[in-house]
Formats: structure tokens, sequence, C-alpha cells
């Protein structure tokens, strides 16, 4: 499974484990718009942390609040997730 599919399933299932409707998860969507709120967005850091071997908000010069502002293709595709690494 790539590292975007990975996000994308886990948004769904955490919207789904909170009775969520999500807006379709396209590209450049701000994830903020998706429809999640912060504790799904802090149940999905912790799962991607489990899952990918990092943990964005500890790790990144990144806080909760760009998190959140990040689009679905930018917070996929950041260095660190999709190669499963700290962030340097």
């Amino acid at each position: 499974m790539t590292t975007k599919l990975t996000i994308t399933s886990q948004i769904q299932k955490i919207a789904d484990e909170q009775s969520i409707t999500l807006a379709p998860l396209v590209d450049d969507m701000v994830l903020l718009d998706s429809g999640l709120d912060s504790l799904c967005f802090a149940i999905l850091v912790a799962r991607l942390g489990d899952l990918l071997g990092v943990d964005p908000l500890r790790t990144a010069p990144a806080s909760a609040a760009a998190l959140s502002s990040s689009t679905v293709d930018r917070f996929s595709s950041l260095r660190a997730i999709s190669s499963r690494r700290p962030w340097l």
C-alpha cells in the first residue's frame, strides 16, 4: 500500500469510527476542510506514527495547525512520511 493510500484510508477509517461525513479526499483539499476535528487529527497522527514509524508533530518543524492547513497531497508527500524517516 502506498503512503498516500495509507493516509487516505486512515482518514476514512477515522471518519467512519467518529461518524463524520468526509468531503471527497482530493489532492488539493485542505485537511481542515475535510470534516475532521482536532480529535480526529490526533488519532490520525498517532496511527501514522504506528503504521509509518513517524510522528509528524513531534519530529517536524510544524504544529497541529500546520498539519490541518496542509492539503491531502502535500501531507502525503512530506519527505519524512513518504520515506518513513524522521524529518532531518
